[in-house]
C-alpha cells in the first residue's frame, strides 16, 4: 500500500510540484521562455513563407498566364455530357431524355439574345467566319474587352427554339460542341486536306476550324446515317473572330462559338460509338486523353 501511495504521489508531484512551483517539471518562467521561443520561431517561418509567396505574386499577372509552353492543345467537349459519355433514350418516353434536355437548356441560356444586349460588353462581329479579333494587351490598361455575340438561332434544329426536345422526341438527338477555353490561344485552320476525312473536305475554308463526326468502328458506318451540322453561316466549324480569349477578368461574359451536331438517322436498337474531331494546324490528339481535340460518345436509341 505504501509503495502504491508513493507511486501515486510521485506522479502527482510530477504534474504539479507545490514545493518548487513546477508544472510538468518546469517553472512558470521556464514555460514562458519556451512559449516565447516557439512564437518567434514559427513567426519567422511564417514570415519567410508569406514573403516567398509575395515575391512569387510579383512575378505573375492576374490577366496573363506566365507559362503556357506546356499547356496541351484545347479539349473538345459536348453537351449533354454524362458520366460515362453514354447517351441512351427511348424517343417516345420523355423521361428517358429529360436529363439531356435540361442540360442543354441550361447551357444555352446565356446564348439567348436578351442576355447579349449590353453594348458595352457585346458587339456584332462579321456574320461569316473571319480573322481573329485582337482586342489589345492582356491587362486592364484599356479596361474590359467586348466579345462577339453568338446568335442561338444559328444552331438551327438544335437551337431548342423551335424543337424544345432538341430532336430527342424524334430519335434524332443533338449535341452542342465547343472548344474549351485557353487564354490567348489562337486556333489555326488546316492548311491542307491531308489530315481530314474526304467527306469533310468541303468544310475546309479560311478562318474556320472544321469539325467532323464519324462512327468509331468501320462496321458501324452504315448504322450512323446522316449527320447535320449547324453553326454560324450554316458552317460546321468554329469561326476565328471569337478568338483569342482574354480570360475571366477581362471577358467574364465571353461566349464560345458553338457547333450543333444532329444525328438524323441512327439505327434504332444499335449501340454506336461516335467520335467527333476538330481539325487545325495546332490541334493535336492524344490517345491518353480522349477529350484533347476530340471526344467520343456512345449513343443508343432504344425500342420500347
Amino acid at each position: 500500500m505504501s509503495r502504491g501511495k508513493e507511486s501515486d504521489g510521485g506522479w502527482k508531484k510530477f504534474v504539479w510540484d507545490s514545493e518548487k512551483k513546477e508544472f510538468l517539471g518546469r517553472t512558470g518562467s521556464s514555460w514562458l521562455k519556451i512559449l516565447a521561443f516557439y512564437v518567434v520561431f514559427y513567426g519567422f517561418l511564417a514570415g519567410i513563407f508569406i514573403g516567398t509567396i509575395q515575391v512569387l505574386l510579383l512575378t505573375t499577372s492576374s490577366y496573363k498566364p506566365t507559362y503556357q509552353d506546356r499547356v496541351a492543345p484545347p479539349g473538345l467537349s459536348h453537351t449533354p455530357k454524362t458520366l460515362k459519355a453514354e447517351i441512351e433514350f427511348t424517343h417516345d418516353d420523355p423521361k428517358t431524355y429529360e436529363e439531356y434536355i435540361n442540360a442543354m437548356d441550361k447551357f444555352l441560356l446565356k446564348y439567348n439574345l436578351e442576355n447579349q444586349k449590353d453594348g458595352l460588353l457585346f458587339e456584332d462581329c462579321e456574320p461569316k467566319p473571319s480573322i481573329p479579333v485582337m482586342r489589345g494587351s492582356l491587362d486592364q490598361s484599356h479596361g474590359g474587352k467586348r466579345v462577339c455575340r453568338f446568335n442561338r438561332e444559328w444552331l438551327g434544329n438544335c437551337s431548342g427554339l423551335h424543337d424544345k426536345t432538341y430532336g430527342y422526341s424524334e430519335g434524332k438527338p443533338c449535341f452542342i460542341v465547343k472548344i474549351n477555353r485557353i487564354v490567348s490561344y489562337l486556333p489555326q485552320p488546316p492548311q491542307t486536306n491531308d489530315s481530314i476525312p474526304p467527306e469533310a473536305h468541303e468544310k475546309v475554308q479560311p478562318n474556320l476550324i472544321p469539325i467532323h463526326c464519324a462512327a468509331k468502328k468501320e462496321e458501324d458506318k452504315d448504322k450512323l446515317g446522316q449527320v447535320n451540322y449547324f453553326g454560324m453561316n450554316n458552317t460546321g466549324g468554329f469561326p476565328l473572330q471569337y478568338y483569342p480569349y482574354y480570360g475571366k477578368l477581362l471577358q467574364p461574359q465571353y461566349l464560345q462559338p458553338l457547333v450543333a451536331v444532329q444525328f438524323t438517322n441512327l439505327t434504332v436498337g444499335s449501340e454506336l460509338r461516335i467520335e467527333c474531331k476538330a481539325y487545325g494546324e495546332n490541334i493535336k490528339y492524344n490517345d491518353k486523353d480522349r477529350y484533347q481535340g476530340r471526344f467520343e460518345v456512345k449513343i443508343l436509341v432504344k425500342v420500347r
